[in-house]
């Protein structure tokens, strides 16, 4: 199960006078199903989010900006269970994030746009939030950034593997 863990996607880009073509994806299976833009500030924080039914993997596509990214393993049979990875990521540049993991990031340029393509629709009745303020998640961020009410209401670490008995 380790070896379905987040990473950075290497594409090709094809760059002449006329400015650059970049493959995003290249999938004949028709995986992922929905996809999303999303614009934000700078110092914008979204997430920890995760479905707890019809989990999505992800490819994120950073068109726009720079972010930190934070990918929180979930999966309770993984030895990477509680683990955080964390990704300095700039424009251009393509990040998987398989399911069984919550996602967060942090906005450090103004006017950010990512890509989302997801492998499963957003249901709103499964989403829920892990607090990015937990302790035990190390992700130092500033009480400043800008969060929704949903992001400031996330669920603590232990009331997940409390209440949330398999992912």
């Amino acid at each position: 199960m380790n070896s379905y863990l987040p990473k950075i996607i290497n594409s090709k880009t094809f760059k002449d006078r006329r400015g650059f073509l970049q493959e995003i994806m290249k999938n004949k299976s028709k995986k992922f199903k929905f996809s999303l833009l999303v614009k934000s500030k700078k110092n914008v924080f979204r997430g920890m989010h995760f479905q707890e039914k019809k989990q999505q993997e992800k490819i994120l596509v950073v068109a726009k900006g720079k972010i930190i990214d934070f990918c929180l393993d979930l999966r309770k049979k993984s030895s990477t269970f509680g683990k955080v990875y964390k990704f300095k990521l700039k424009q251009n540049t393509i990040l998987f994030i398989p399911k069984g993991f919550a996602h967060g990031y942090k906005t450090i340029e103004d006017d950010t746009l990512l890509i989302y393509f997801l492998s499963e629709y957003r249901f709103k009745k499964y989403e829920r939030t892990i607090d990015p303020f937990e302790k035990i998640l190390k992700l130092n961020l500033n009480k400043k950034l800008i969060f929704s009410k949903k992001d400031q209401k996330g669920m603590s670490f232990n009331q997940f593997k409390n209440k949330i008995k398999s992912l």
